[in-house]
């Protein structure tokens, strides 16, 4: 696996990520323990060294998976995980975003003993918290690299203003936040003011929450406890019209002799060298097929092609919810 510094900073990883918010939360029903296990460490057999989490994805219990699946390897992986919101520690529910001082030093001892380590190597605030200075939060997690039980400080879904005022207090070493062939919004703004100061860029949802696959479509049903059934892009008509664009990716793919997943993560990792997509999935055969997408190249007339064919096929369908859009920094 091709290795990428996130950055300006000294903070290496695989060119290729693992996701694993997917194996507890979100996407329907938790995964079985032991099938979770094999598969982060697979990932490490494969090559892949950088895995992200958060105290929210459970709640708790994910951490927790990926903490008993790296003990073996930690030296040899990074791991990344994120703090910001209020959680009930008995019911688990959420309580709105909580970025002050005081609850970020608590949030970063849970998980490292949920981690099993003595070191988050990326700690992310997961989301803009409008009632705490950014300069506080920066603050509060340059005390605690220097206590070292951080290694580096990020930001996700922040706008340009929150990031250059974080940075200013501790050096930012990646943004996270959604970014792939259906959401090219960070093109915009982000991504120059990103090289501009030397922060690394870590796309979530780089398969478009799984649509880019190809395996989904309008016919397509979710289990009940899957987010997607309240994503506006993915209403059955939003799907159905959406449908052009996974059908021009299969065409591109076909004639690199490659799948549309790796066409759509190829294409993510060609943009800038301190791009590191993070890909989720819970099965074998999708991960083997998402680090293989290192191996795709794509030439400057490659991108070219995808970049005006994709620019005839309009994506149909708001990302967010208007409850969760609310929660995006801008």
């Amino acid at each position: 696996m091709q290795q990428r510094k996130l950055g300006n900073s000294n903070l290496e990883v695989s060119a290729i990520g693992l996701g694993c918010m997917g194996l507890s939360f979100a996407y329907g029903p938790a995964v079985d323990r032991e099938q979770g296990l094999a598969l982060i460490r697979s990932a490490v057999e494969r090559g892949v060294t950088f895995f992200d989490t958060a105290e929210v994805y459970g709640p708790f219990t994910n951490e927790e998976l990926v903490g008993e699946a790296l003990a073996p390897f930690r030296g040899e992986v990074a791991i990344a995980t994120k703090f910001g919101f209020g959680i009930d520690p008995a019911t688990g529910r959420q309580s709105g975003l909580d970025s002050r001082p005081e609850h970020i030093r608590q949030v970063a001892e849970a998980s490292l003993k949920r981690l099993r380590t003595d070191r988050i190597d990326l700690f992310y605030q997961h989301r803009v918290d409008p009632g705490v200075p950014i300069e506080d939060v920066a603050g509060a997690v340059k005390d605690l690299i220097r206590e070292g039980k951080v290694r580096h400080f990020g930001l996700s879904e922040a706008g340009v203003r929150t990031i250059r005022r974080a940075h200013a207090v501790q050096p930012v070493t990646a943004l996270q936040s959604e970014y792939s062939l259906w959401w090219r919004e960070p093109e915009e703004e982000i991504l120059p003011v990103l090289e501009e100061l030397g922060i690394g860029f870590v796309p979530f949802s780089p398969l478009g929450r799984g649509f880019l696959t190809g395996a989904i479509n309008a016919d397509t049903k979710f289990d009940s406890t899957d987010f997607r059934n309240n994503a506006p892009r993915f209403t059955p008509e939003a799907r159905k019209a959406n449908q052009a664009l996974v059908d021009l990716l299969g065409r591109i793919a076909a004639g690199k002799e490659a799948t549309p997943a790796q066409i759509a993560l190829a294409w993510l990792l060609a943009q800038k060298p301190w791009i590191v997509p993070i890909p989720g999935t819970t099965k074998l055969h999708r991960l083997a097929e998402n680090i293989g997408a290192a191996n795709v190249e794509l030439t400057q007339a490659d991108l070219a092609d995808i970049d005006k064919a994709i620019s005839n096929v309009p994506v149909e369908g708001a990302r967010y919810s208007e409850q969760m859009q609310k929660l995006v920094d801008r």
